[in-house]
């Protein structure tokens, strides 16, 4: 088994920034992607970004160019930094792993709420 458990999010204005961190804990050699997904109130989970182990990227279309997501592997750590973040980027956000076997893995989210 992996625990993931996230830290950072709150509250911003429409502009700002925030980060986001996620550790993984437990059969941590079975993970080769970790990232990001968001799901705001009555909406579908959705694909933020994610890096695989071999550090390839993907993200949603809606966050190039303001989101970054990194990988620190011995820390078995994803980052998920967020500038310019607007009010439709609000949402609870979950940390994702997958392993090698195609095992998912998710913590259990924080909330990012941007003002306007």
């Amino acid at each position: 088994q992996v625990q993931l458990v996230e830290s950072g999010g709150g509250l911003v204005q429409a502009g700002g920034s925030l980060g986001l961190s996620c550790a993984a804990s437990g059969s941590i050699l079975r993970i080769n992607t970790m990232g990001w997904y968001r799901q705001a109130p009555g909406k579908q989970r959705d694909l933020v970004a994610t890096m695989s182990r071999g550090s390839r990227t993907n993200y949603a279309d809606s966050v190039k160019g303001r989101f970054t997501c990194s990988r620190d592997i011995t820390k078995n750590t994803v980052y998920l930094q967020m500038n310019n973040l607007q009010p439709e980027d609000t949402a609870v956000y979950l940390c994702y792993a997958e392993g090698n076997s195609g095992q998912t893995y998710w913590g259990r989210g924080t909330q990012v709420t941007v003002s306007s």
